[in-house]
C-alpha cells in the first residue's frame, strides 16, 4: 500500500472519528446521557489513537537511510536539476549569452603575495588563463588544477559575478560527469563562521533551506549534509569584498583551518579587498589559483557592440567607432574596457533603440561622468524596452507598466536603506525590522491590536445577538462574555507578538507526513495534554457562568448540574480538536523553503500561506465545536414546537454560524501569533506603512519581481541584490551627486513605443 493512500486514510478515519463523536453528543439531550456520552467519547478517543500510532509506526519503517550510495545518487541528480533550471533562468534574466558572452580575458595575478606557491595549485598553474567567451576552456583550467580552488579576483564591474554563473553552468551541465560535483554558488556574506566554523555545516544548512527538494523523504533526513561530506558539492562562494575585513579574515582562516586536501571551491572579490585580507590574515589560501580580468581590448569592445547592434541600425554608430578606435573620448574608451561598462551602453542605448550621441559628445571626456549619466538613464531604458506582459513565464519582461520615475524613487529608496545598514543583500523579512523605529513599531502595534481586537469583539457580538437574541440569557450571557474575552485576548497576543515579530525569518507548512511521522506523534501528545487541560478548566468556568445564570430561572442546583456536564464536555471537545490543530500546525511549521530552489517571491507567499493556515484551521477548530454546541441549544428551543428531531434542522445552522463566527475571530487571535514564523505578518505591517510615505510601492513583492525580470536586480537563493554594487552605489547617493551630470545632455530617445 502506497504512503499517499496510507496518509489520506488516516486522515479520513481521525475526521470520521470526530464527526461521529460530535454528532453522537450532540443528539443525546439531559443530564441523563451524560455519562453514556462521555464512556462513547472516550472509545471514540481510543480508536482514533489507536489508528492514528499503528499508521504513524508503519509509516516510520518506509523511511528510507540518507546514507545508501542509491539515495546519495538521487538527491544529487535532483539538486543538479534544480540547480540548472534555477540558473539558467538567471542567465536569461541578466542576458548573459545574448548575442554572445562579453570577451573578458582571465589569467593568473602577477602578484605573487597574493597566491599559493605554484606547484601546490597545480602542474598547468602557469599557462592558466581562457576567455568568458570561451567557458570550456575555462572549466577545463580549473579541474587541471591539483585541489581545484580557485578564486576570481577583479575590479568592480569587471565580471566577476558572470565568470561564476557561466563556470556554474557549464560545471553542472551535460558534459558533467557523474562523479563530478554539484556547483551550488552561494553568497559567502550568508557564513557566520562564529556559529558555523567549518564550511561544510553552513553549507549543508544553506542547501537545506535554498533546495527543499533534498528533505524529501526518499533522500532521508540529512541528504544535504551527506551531499556535503561526501564531497560531492563544489561551492562557489560570491562577494568576500561585501563582508566586512574581520569577516573576511575570518573565511580565509576557516577556509584553510578545516578544509581537507580533496575540497574544492570558487571564490569571487575584489582585488583590493582580497588583497588587504590576506595580508591581515597573514597568508594567502591554499593551493588557490587567483585569477583576474585584463582590461576589454578596443577592438573587442567595438565587435561586440555592433554584433549587439541590429545589422542595419536605426543610428549612426560610426563616431563611436571612430571614437573607441582613436582615443578622442577617453572616458569612452575607459568605460569599454570593463564589463559593466559594455552592459551599460548595450541597455540604456541599443536594447531601446536610442540616439547615441551623447556617448561621443562633452559626457564622453570623463568616464565617471559618463558612468552617471548611463546610471541615471539605466532604469527609464529598461521599463521603456519592455512592455509588460501578463504571461507569469515569460522572464525577459515585467507584469506591471510602471512608471520610470516612481520606480527610481522606490529602488533608490531600498539602496539608501541597504548602504545604512551595510549590506548589499535585500531580504524582505529584514524591511519592518530595518525601516519602522522603535516608537513607530510600537504605534503600529498598538493601532493594530486595538483595532482588530475592537472590530472582532464588537462584530462576533452582534452577529451572536442577531442569531441568537435574548430568548436563552444564559447562552447569550455566556457569548458576551466570550467576546469580551477574545477582544482583549486578541489585543494583548498581538501587542506581545508583533514586537517580535519584526525580527522573525520566513516560514512555510511542510505537510508531507512520510518520515516525519514521530516528530508529529511528539507535538500532537503535547498539545493534546495542553488543549485538553486548558478546555476543560474553561469549559468549567463557563459551566458554571452558565449554571448560575440558569439557576436565577430555574433552580440553582438543577443549572450548574447542566452547567457544569456542558461545559466540561463541551471543553473537553474543544480542547481536543484544538490541541489536535495546535499540535498539526506546530509539526507543519518549517524554515522558510518551497518544492524547488528557493526564491525571494516563493518565500514571501510560503510564509504568507503559513499563517492563513494557522488562522483558518484553528479558526475551524474552534468554530466547529462551538457552533455545533450552539445549533444544539438553540435546536432545543424550536424543539418546543416541533421536538427535537425537527427543531435541529433549524437551530443547527444558526448555531454553527455563530459558532464559526467566534471560531474564526479565535483563530485569528491565535493564529496570528502562534508558532515562530511571522515575517509576512510584519511585512504587511511595514510596507503599508512605507507606501502611505510614498517610499515603496504597496505591491513591494510583484515591484521587485519585476526589477528582477528587468535585470535591475539579481536573486542569490531567497534574497534579492542590485545587478551592479555600483547600481546601489549609485542610487544611494545623494540626489545632487547623480543628477547634476545629467543636465548637460537629453536623455536617451527611444524610437520604440514607450510605456
Amino acid at each position: 500500500m502506497s504512503g499517499r493512500l496510507l496518509k489520506w486514510m488516516g486522515i479520513a478515519v481521525f475526521a470520521t472519528t470526530v464527526s461521529a463523536m460530535g454528532l453522537y453528543l450532540f443528539t443525546r439531550d439531559g443530564l441523563a446521557q451524560a455519562d453514556q456520552s462521555a464512556s462513547v467519547i472516550g472509545a471514540f478517543i481510543g480508536l482514533s489513537a489507536l489508528a492514528l500510532t499503528l499508521y504513524m509506526r508503519f509509516a516510520d519503517r518506509r523511511t528510507p537511510s540518507a546514507s545508501s550510495e542509491e539515495t546519495i545518487a538521487a538527491a544529487k541528480k535532483a539538486l543538479t536539476v534544480l540547480v540548472i533550471q534555477q540558473w539558467r533562468t538567471e542567465e536569461a534574466i541578466r542576458s548573459l549569452d545574448e548575442p554572445e558572452p562579453i570577451p573578458i580575458s582571465w589569467r593568473l595575478v602577477d602578484d605573487a603575495s597574493l597566491m599559493d606557491h605554484p606547484r601546490l595549485v597545480g602542474e598547468h598553474a602557469l599557462t592558466f588563463s581562457g576567455s568568458s567567451d570561451e567557458i570550456p576552456a575555462l572549466a577545463d583550467a580549473f579541474q587541471t588544477l591539483r585541489r581545484r580552488r580557485l578564486i576570481i579576483t577583479g575590479g568592480p564591474g569587471t565580471g566577476k559575478t558572470t565568470l561564476a554563473i557561466q563556470l556554474l553552468l557549464h560545471l553542472a551541465g551535460p558534459e558533467r560527469r557523474e562523479a563530478d560535483p554539484v556547483p551550488v554558488l552561494v553568497p559567502v556574506n550568508g557564513w557566520d563562521t562564529a556559529a558555523y566554523p567549518r564550511l561544510h555545516d553552513w553549507l549543508a544548512t544553506r542547501l537545506s533551506a535554498d533546495y527543499p527538494a533534498l528533505r524529501a523523504a526518499e533522500f532521508g533526513a540529512d541528504a544535504a549534509h551527506a551531499l556535503v561530506t561526501y564531497g560531492h558539492i563544489l561551492p562557489i562562494l560570491d562577494g568576500l569584498d561585501e563582508i566586512p575585513p574581520p569577516a573576511r579574515i575570518a573565511v580565509i582562516s576557516a577556509l584553510n583551518r578545516w578544509l581537507a586536501s580533496d575540497d574544492q571551491f570558487i571564490l569571487t572579490s575584489r582585488t583590493t579587498e582580497y588583497a588587504q585580507a590576506v595580508r591581515q590574515a597573514g597568508d594567502v589560501l591554499t593551493a588557490t589559483a587567483v585569477i583576474a580580468p585584463a582590461a576589454i581590448t578596443t577592438a573587442s569592445a567595438e565587435t561586440y557592440l555592433r554584433t549587439c547592434l541590429p545589422p542595419v541600425s536605426r543610428h549612426d554608430w560610426t563616431p563611436v567607432w571612430s571614437a573607441l578606435r582613436d582615443g578622442c573620448c577617453p572616458g569612452l574608451s575607459k568605460l569599454a574596457e570593463t564589463a559593466l561598462g559594455l552592459w551599460l551602453i548595450r541597455t540604456v542605448y541599443i536594447t531601446p533603440a536610442a540616439d547615441p550621441a551623447a556617448l561621443t559628445g562633452v559626457l564622453a571626456q570623463q568616464e565617471t561622468t559618463l558612468r552617471t549619466h548611463l546610471f541615471d538613464h539605466l532604469i527609464a531604458a529598461v521599463i521603456n524596452s519592455r512592455p509588460p506582459s501578463s504571461d507569469s513565464a515569460d522572464y525577459f519582461r515585467p507584469r506591471t507598466a510602471w512608471n520610470p520615475e516612481r520606480a527610481r524613487d522606490h529602488l533608490a529608496y531600498l539602496a539608501r536603506l541597504l548602504r545604512d545598514h551595510n549590506t548589499y543583500d535585500l531580504a524582505w523579512w529584514h524591511l519592518a525590522q530595518h525601516t519602522v523605529p522603535g516608537t513607530e513599531r510600537r504605534r503600529a502595534v498598538r493601532e493594530s491590536a486595538v483595532t482588530m481586537g475592537i472590530w472582532g469583539g464588537f462584530t462576533v457580538v452582534v452577529m451572536i445577538a442577531l442569531l441568537i437574541g435574548v430568548s436563552e440569557p444564559p447562552l447569550f450571557l455566556m457569548m458576551i462574555v466570550l467576546m469580551i474575552w477574545l477582544m482583549f485576548d486578541l489585543t494583548f497576543t498581538l501587542s506581545v507578538g508583533l514586537e517580535t515579530w519584526f525580527a522573525e525569518t520566513p516560514g512555510y507548512a511542510d505537510l508531507h507526513l512520510s518520515g516525519r511521522t514521530a516528530d508529529l506523534i511528539a507535538h500532537v501528545r503535547n498539545a493534546l495534554a495542553n488543549g485538553l487541560t486548558f478546555g476543560i478548566l474553561g469549559g468549567l468556568v463557563l459551566g458554571l457562568m452558565y449554571g448560575f445564570a440558569n439557576g436565577l430561572i430555574y433552580g440553582l442546583a438543577g443549572g450548574l448540574a447542566v452547567g457544569l456536564v456542558y461545559g466540561i464536555l463541551g471543553g473537553f471537545i474543544v480542547g481536543f480538536v484544538v490541541g489536535f490543530a495546535d499540535g498539526m500546525i506546530k509539526w507543519a511549521e518549517q524554515p522558510a523553503s518551497s518544492t524547488a530552489a528557493t526564491l525571494p517571491l516563493t518565500s514571501w507567499k510560503a510564509d504568507r500561506a503559513l499563517t492563513l493556515l494557522r488562522v483558518v484551521t484553528l479558526g475551524l477548530a474552534v468554530g466547529l465545536p462551538v457552533g455545533l454546541l450552539a445549533g444544539s441549544s438553540f435546536g432545543r428551543l424550536a424543539a418546543l414546537a416541533a421536538g427535537f428531531a425537527g427543531g435541529l434542522p433549524v437551530g443547527l445552522p444558526v448555531g454553527l454560524a455563530s459558532g464559526l463566527a467566534a471560531g474564526l475571530m479565535v483563530g485569528l487571535s491565535r493564529g496570528l501569533t502562534f508558532g515562530n514564523h511571522h515575517a509576512w505578518l510584519a511585512y504587511t505591517i511595514a510596507v503599508r506603512r512605507l507606501a502611505k510615505k510614498e517610499h515603496l510601492p504597496r505591491e513591494l513583492m510583484a515591484f521587485l519581481d519585476d526589477a528582477h525580470r528587468l535585470g535591475l536586480l539579481r536573486t542569490i537563493g531567497p534574497i534579492y541584490q542590485f545587478r551592479h554594487a555600483e547600481l546601489q552605489d549609485h542610487l544611494a547617493a545623494p540626489p545632487s551627486s547623480s543628477s547634476e551630470p545629467t543636465s548637460r545632455a537629453a536623455p536617451p530617445r527611444s524610437t520604440e513605443n514607450a510605456i
